[in-house]
C-alpha cells in the first residue's frame, strides 16, 4: 500500500478530485456502490469493538446483505484473525485493491493483509494512520455493499476525527462495558458523535453478565450494568447485552467466528433495519 503522504494533494485523499475541499468528505471507490455505512466504537480499548463488528457482519451476512467491514485499527487490527484470514493477501490491481474475502463471503480490508508478516508493527504518526483508513474508503474497490462496517480504534483521536469528517456515516454505534468508568467514556465518544453530526444509533453492552455452567445462573461480574441507564440519559436507544462467553472467544482465537450462531446481536440488528431499511 503506498503511504497516504504520497497520494495527499487534496485534503488528504488519494485523488484530484475524490475530496469536497468544503467538508472535507470523499467519494468512494467510483465501482463501489454502497448503501449504508456503520461506525463501531468506544471511547476506550478492550470493551469489544472488533467482537461486535464480527457478529455484526457475520449475522447480517447470514440474513442475506452483502456485507463488508473495514478494519480502521491500523496499530492494532484482529479482524482477519477473527475471521481466519490472517494468512490471506489483498490483491491490488490497475484499478485499485481487492478486499479478501471470508468462508461467507464478507469483504474484509485491514493493514494486516498489506503487510508481509501478520505481526509486523505498523510504527506510524497519526496523519499517516488516518490517512490508510481514508484510502480503505476511496482505493478499495468493495464493490455492491448494503452494509459497509467499521471497526474504530478506541478513543476520539485522529482516525474517528478522519472517518467522521471524510465519510457521510448513516450512524454510529457505541460499545461499551458495565464498569463505572465506561459511562464517562461512552459519554467521550457520544458527545464527539453529537459535535461532528454524526446520528447516535444506540449503544450495546459487552461482557455483561456471565452464565454459570452448572446452574445457568447469570453472575455480572464486573458489577451491575450502567447500560440501559446511560442511554436513558442521552436520550438513544439501548441495543441488547453481551455475555462474557468462552466458548465464542475460543472461534475467534481460532478464526471461525463466521460458525456463531447466538442471537447476541439480534436486537441491533432489528434496529439498523428499522432505522436504516434492509433492502
Amino acid at each position: 500500500m503506498k503511504q497516504a503522504s504520497e497520494k495527499n494533494r487534496n485534503n488528504g485523499c488519494p485523488g484530484e478530485e475524490k475530496c469536497n475541499p468544503e467538508d472535507f468528505r470523499c467519494k468512494t471507490h467510483e465501482l463501489n456502490d454502497i448503501k449504508r455505512t456503520v461506525a463501531v466504537l468506544s471511547g476506550k480499548g478492550g470493551v469489544g469493538k472488533s467482537l461486535v463488528t464480527s457478529l455484526l457482519g457475520v449475522v447480517m451476512r447470514r440474513k442475506g446483505y452483502d456485507i463488508g467491514i473495514l478494519d480502521a485499527d491500523i496499530t492494532g487490527p484482529s479482524i482477519p484473525k477473527v475471521f481466519g484470514a490472517d494468512d490471506c493477501r489483498a490483491d491490488t490491481g490497475e484499478f485499485g485493491i481487492y478486499p479478501a474475502r471470508t468462508h461467507n463471503d464478507i469483504k474484509i480490508m485491514s493493514i494486516n493483509l498489506l503487510l508481509e508478516k501478520n505481526d509486523a508493527p505498523v510504527i506510524w504518526r497519526g496523519p499517516l494512520i488516518a490517512g490508510a483508513v481514508k484510502q480503505f474508503w476511496t482505493d478499495v474497490i468493495w464493490g455492491k455493499l448494503d452494509y459497509l462496517l467499521f471497526d474504530m480504534p478506541p478513543g476520539t483521536g485522529d482516525v474517528p476525527l478522519t472517518v467522521f469528517q471524510s465519510i457521510s456515516l448513516d450512524g454510529i454505534i457505541i460499545v461499551t462495558s458495565p464498569q463505572d468508568l465506561v459511562s464517562l467514556i461512552v459519554k467521550k465518544a457520544y458527545n464527539m458523535a453529537k459535535t461532528m453530526n454524526v446520528p447516535i444509533l444506540g449503544i450495546i453492552e459487552n461482557m455483561s453478565y456471565a452464565v454459570c455452567p452448572e446452574c445457568g445462573k447469570r453472575i455480572n461480574i464486573f458489577g451491575e450494568s450502567k447500560a440501559e441507564k446511560v442511554a436513558q440519559e442521552m436520550n438513544i436507544p439501548f441495543l441488547g447485552r453481551l455475555p462474557v462467553d468462552p466458548g465464542l472467544a475460543a472461534l475467534c482465537d481460532k478464526g471461525e467466528i463466521e460458525t456463531f450462531d447466538k442471537n447476541y446481536v439480534d436486537g441491533c440488528i432489528e434496529m439498523l433495519e428499522k432505522r436504516l431499511g434492509g433492502d
